[in-house]
């Protein structure tokens, strides 16, 4: 994994409390301490002062800090100003601008901006923006070519500021203008919730920022308004945020008095202790909680408070194993120290980080990789057995749950593998390609059609002949082929080749995901989950299930 990628990991796996940045110099220091920092600062000022050539402060600096943060643990980071803006925007679930989601065309003069959906109530929906329309200028200057940073730093602007774009829409003849005042623009941390049949309610979660707890609140007093009996609780992809969040949302579900996470650290301050107080939404009802190896921090707080109670069953895959808590400290340039702090423990006494010998991040993650392939090929029980008693721990009901590297579902499921034809269309994003053409051509007919009736799209909408063989010849531009007999394309390798066979045997998984690319840009993204539903094997697995999770929410007397 590269520099970047390990440290979008490092940046995402938060559990820590605020965001506000403590002051430094609090504590006392020892004599060895400050002769460290002496010998620090005198080493800076020779190679400063003395290196054969000009070097840059800010970035000795910055790699200095690095350098020290690399011998703690994987998580404790270093942000430099400019992300620090990007992170503080994610965590608070709210930034400035005009309100849309995007994606970058390539194009021969460069790439294009092309609306995916204005969000719901935002200001570019107030102003008349569809998705698909291509942003060619702003401000009257030609917006062709732009990276994502000059997206952003042209479109996000302060509250009550305006800005005019003017737009390509595919079958119109003439380009638009719109106006838009720029507005508080909400980060929505809750993917989907909706009803999964007339008992079972359905909440998608994708992160715990600031909001999570009031999103997640009000799905659920909806669907319990729509008759909600059962929940399932999707925390797959998951990974982290407030550690707060977690907590509220694991009270919702605890009787008074039941412990749902402790923190220990070096320093009597760091350690905590959380109780779920009385008066929860959904204290008696069955619950399954969906997982995977992309779970992670305030994410395995909930789901591991959960099973140790018997609240919930689990269902998936082995959680990342992330039970350290972080806090954040400004510097004085804006940039910000992540530092682990303390670990967090299950109500059963679980550690569940996953070990690591220093901050070498890569080999942390290899770890982890060797450990989900390992899973793959061995049962709950095998798994279970060969866990040192050390990790073994029990439930309230006296189940054996393990620590000591992420939270181990009580089923396993495992999604099924994609066909070679699958895996070249997901991987060059044919499907969501072909769909920017299907509305480009078709949009206003599809839109005329279901854009009040979203519920109605996902049973009555139907992806017809005349589409796939469309999406044939799409796919043919791309180099795709379809043809009885391939052999005669063997050796050619400008091409990849498949026969008719099996395009058909993969006709319904491709039909979805279309059909899902069309909801999602017609509407927003929490229309692709319905619509998703019959390729998510987990989920389909975790409906037969119930009758375990009503005997951990009901126990022997019908009441917990």
């Amino acid at each position: 994994m590269g520099r970047k990628g390990l440290f979008t990991w490092a940046m995402l796996l938060l559990t820590g409390g605020g965001l506000v940045g403590m002051q430094l110099g609090s504590r006392a220091t020892s004599d060895d301490a400050y002769e460290s920092l002496k010998k620090l600062e005198d080493a800076f000022l020779v190679i400063t002062q003395r290196y054969v050539e000009d070097v840059d402060v800010g970035d000795l600096t910055e790699n200095a800090i690095e350098g020290m943060l690399s011998n703690l643990d994987p998580h404790s980071v270093y942000i430099d100003a400019e992300r620090m803006k990007r992170v503080a925007e994610d965590f608070n679930a709210s930034f400035e601008g005009i309100g849309i989601s995007y994606e970058l065309i390539p194009g021969d003069s460069g790439d294009t901006i092309a609306v995916l959906n204005p969000l719901p109530g935002g200001p570019s929906e107030e102003a008349g923006l569809y998705a698909g329309d291509r942003i060619i200028q702003i401000d009257g200057s030609p917006a062709i070519g732009f990276s994502s940073e000059e997206v952003q730093s042209n479109l996000k602007g302060p509250r009550g500021t305006s800005v005019t774009v003017t737009v390509h829409r595919p079958g119109f003849r003439d380009d638009l203008d719109f106006t838009i005042i720029r507005d508080k623009i909400p980060i929505v941390t809750l993917d989907a919730a909706y009803m999964l049949d007339d008992d079972t309610g359905y909440i998608k979660l994708n992160r715990f920022a600031r909001t999570t707890y009031s999103e997640f609140r009000e799905a659920m007093k909806t669907l319990m308004d729509d008759g909600m009996e059962r929940l399932v609780l999707d925390l797959r992809g998951n990974a982290g945020g407030y550690m707060d969040m977690a907590v509220r949302v694991a009270d919702e579900f605890l009787s008074a008095g039941e412990t749902i996470v402790s923190a220990k650290g070096r320093f009597p301050d760091t350690n905590e202790k959380y109780v779920a107080r009385a008066g929860g939404l959904f204290e008696h009802q069955p619950v399954i909680v969906l997982v995977d190896e992309n779970s992670a921090s305030a994410s395995e707080i909930v789901a591991g408070a959960l099973q140790d109670h018997d609240r919930a069953l689990l269902v998936g895959r082995r959680t990342f194993g992330k039970g350290l808590v972080q806090k954040q400290y400004q510097l004085n340039d804006g940039s910000s120290l992540r530092v682990t702090i303390s670990r967090y423990y299950t109500p059963s006494g679980r550690l569940i980080q996953t070990p690591y010998g220093s901050g070498d991040r890569s080999d942390y993650y290899a770890d982890k990789s060797e450990q989900y392939r390992a899973d793959a090929t061995s049962s709950l029980d095998e798994i279970i057995a060969n866990t040192p008693d050390s990790l073994l721990y029990k439930t309230s009901s006296g189940r054996t749950v393990i620590g000591g590297g992420g939270v181990l579902p009580d089923y396993l499921v495992y999604a099924d593998t994609l066909s070679h034809l699958m895996q070249q269309v997901v991987g060059r994003r044919l499907h969501s390609m072909f769909v920017r053409q299907v509305l480009d051509n078709n949009g206003t007919e599809i839109r005329d059609a279901w854009i009040e009736d979203r519920y109605g799209f996902v049973d009555g909408f139907e992806i017809s002949d005349d589409v796939m063989t469309k999406f044939e010849a799409f796919a043919g531009e791309a180099n795709m082929i379809f043809a009885d007999d391939v052999s005669h394309y063997d050796g050619d390798s400008s091409v990849v080749a498949f026969s008719y066979a099996e395009l058909e045997a993969d006709r319904d998984i491709l039909e979805i995901l279309i059909k899902g690319q069309i909801a999602s840009r017609l509407y927003d993204r929490s229309m692709w989950y319905p619509v998703y539903r019959p390729l998510d094997k987990v989920l389909t697995e975790s409906m037969n299930l119930w009758v375990k999770a009503e005997e951990l929410a009901f126990n022997d007397t019908g009441a917990r």
